[in-house]
């Protein structure tokens, strides 16, 4: 075959190919972009100062704000956070550095059946067992929820994160008579820390989207929770009932439903974004970025 003629087929061939690659890509950025288009043009002009900052105050026709909603969200994801983060760090530390055997093999087996666990179960399961302790549906129950979910991403991907920092890092630490506990916290993990907080930060944009849990045992309050024990309300919850026609005025409640969509995508993303920037820190610092 004549040199340029084959020259020219390559071309054909790699052209035809990156086409392929860029409508799949369009193809799947559709039902995204469609996404956030519907509901910031139909949330945004909902949204205002006072939209933001006072409390539902209409119990059977969902008036008012969503102050209320966007508190008790983020009290009951913080409050599972300061569960599940923990103990996912310490998880992930001993898969990484000590888990060995089937005792670890075992830990890895249920942390992967957890991270894929329809969180309706995790709901129902917090329904039946923390609802009748308190009295009634609460932060604390929803907080339960949530922890369980967010745990098994943490552990995993702080696993991940750690297996990737060098051996010749511990063996430095190990070199200057480190002690092994204190390589792993003030080295390895230091080394890692940009991956691990990542992950945390993932899991904590999935649990503010978290609906099913939510509507199981948080409540749906008009008032500001003051404690684990209080019922409260969530902007998923805001969505869920304004959407379905919980409410008697559901012209009010859908408009609130989608400020409140608004709201919530604004806050996922945000949180996504500032993720993505910590990666691209994190190469760069690195040398991975060019």
């Amino acid at each position: 075959m004549n040199p340029d003629r084959h020259y020219r087929l390559r071309q054909w061939k790699s052209r035809a190919m990156i086409g392929l690659c860029v409508g799949a890509l369009l193809v799947a950025m559709a039902p995204l972009l469609s996404i956030l288009y519907e509901v910031f043009s139909r949330g945004v002009g909902v949204i205002d100062w006072r939209f933001l900052t006072e409390r539902q105050y209409g119990e059977t026709d969902g008036a008012g704000g969503i102050a209320n909603a966007i508190y008790g969200s983020v009290l009951v994801v913080g409050f599972a956070s300061l569960m599940a983060i923990p103990m996912g760090v310490l998880a992930g530390i001993y898969l990484s550095e000590f888990g060995r055997g089937r005792l670890a093999s075992t830990i890895r087996f249920f942390a992967d059946v957890f991270a894929n666990f329809p969180s309706v179960v995790i709901g129902l399961f917090a329904l039946i067992v923390f609802v009748p302790v308190i009295g009634h549906k609460a932060v604390g129950a929803a907080a339960f929820a949530l922890g369980v979910l967010m745990l098994p991403l943490v552990a995993r991907t702080t696993e991940e994160s750690l297996r990737l920092v060098p051996d010749h890092i511990r063996e430095a630490g190990h070199a200057l008579g480190i002690s092994g506990w204190r390589v792993t916290l003030q080295v390895t993990l230091s080394a890692g820390r940009a991956s691990v907080i990542t992950g945390a930060m993932l899991a904590i944009a999935r649990s503010f989207g978290e609906t099913a849990p939510l509507i199981l045992t948080l409540g749906a309050s008009t008032y500001f929770a003051e404690g684990l024990g209080d019922p409260s309300n969530a902007l998923t919850t805001i969505v869920y009932n304004g959407a379905t026609g919980a409410y008697s005025s559901y012209a009010v409640a859908q408009q609130r439903a989608w400020g409140a969509a608004a709201v919530l995508l604004f806050i996922v993303l945000t949180i996504n974004v500032v993720v993505r920037f910590v990666t691209l820190r994190k190469q760069a610092a690195s040398g991975g970025a060019r």
